[in-house]
């Protein structure tokens, strides 16, 4: 079993895509293990995305995350950070195979409706930057 960190990033709370980005994540057999609703500061999304701080995006995806109420979920299951990838789509929308979230709903690179952990190493970062251990259920 693996765990990941998936966000509903603002254009998809927005868009009321909350509860159709659970389903599709419980419809590959995934689980939710936590869940909630918040509004992150501009300083916390700099260091939630410090990976990407010498990108030329960085300013541009901290200032999106932070404009709005984003829902942050732990998702489990075998190959949950793959599936979850999977289920997202390609960063890009226009590259994002049909039926993806990302295909069906973003509208560009930059509003993608949904984040996912890239990796175990990412999402060991990300899960506690969200989460303490007695919010995830076992």
């Amino acid at each position: 079993m693996q765990r990941t960190l998936s966000i509903v990033k603002p254009d998809g709370v927005q868009k009321n895509l909350i509860g159709e980005v659970i389903s599709r994540f419980e419809k590959k057999g995934l689980r939710i293990k936590a869940l909630k609703m918040l509004h992150v500061t501009k300083e916390q999304a700099k260091k939630f995305y410090i990976v990407h701080k010498e990108k030329p995006f960085y300013d541009d995806l901290t200032n999106f995350l932070s404009e709005g109420p984003i829902v942050v979920m732990v998702i489990e299951g075998e190959d949950a950070i793959a599936k979850v990838r999977e289920t997202m789509g390609a960063t890009n929308p226009k590259e994002a195979a049909p039926g993806t979230i990302r295909a069906d709903f973003a509208t560009d690179i930059e509003r993608n409706i949904v984040h996912g952990s890239d990796s175990p190493e990412s999402a060991a970062y990300e899960i506690p930057f969200f989460f303490s251990a007695v919010e995830i259920m076992d």
